[in-house]
């Protein structure tokens, strides 16, 4: 069992500029999302150049403080894991990334999937396929959620 299970958290999401992560700080979180729990001492034998203990050990407590990781104190040393999966940093990288160039001028949003029609037909016709698939099952699904709350406000005007 992992340190981690045993202290039940409560931690709010992860900094929105996670996404700002330099070259040291992508290597190091690359080598805990792929080794999981490690110290400061597994992930300077880990790096790909030799660097100081310190300036490893300052790196881990950035992410820390940006919510990228988890850190549980063994002995007298830190104990340092993901606090999300490499899947889901993405997936929150992509959020807000899209949020923020959404949140513009009308035309952005319409560039946006202008680019993006481009770019993926280009690419893969398999994904612009999927592209397709998902955007009809997102209209059905809303046209069922706004059937659904039209219902719910017609039964309470009765």
């Amino acid at each position: 069992m992992s340190i981690f299970d045993r202290k039940k958290r409560n931690d709010p999401d992860p900094s929105p500029d996670l996404f700002e992560l330099g070259p040291l700080e992508a290597e190091v979180m690359q080598i805990l999302w792929t080794r999981g729990e490690c110290s400061v001492r597994d992930v300077v034998q880990e790096l790909r150049r030799p660097l100081a203990y310190t300036t490893v050990m300052t790196t881990l407590d950035r992410l820390f403080k940006k919510r990228l990781l988890k850190r549980q104190k063994l002995d007298r040393a830190f104990v340092y894991a993901p606090a999300l999966t490499h899947t889901n940093w993405e997936q929150t990288r992509a959020d807000a990334w899209l949020s923020g160039f959404l949140s513009g001028p009308q035309s952005s949003g319409e560039l946006l999937i202008s680019c993006l029609l481009d770019v993926v037909g280009k690419h893969d016709q398999t994904l612009l396929a999927e592209l397709e698939r998902q955007i009809s099952l997102k209209r059905r699904e809303l046209e069922s959620k706004g059937l659904h709350r039209r219902e719910q406000a017609a039964g309470e005007g009765q």
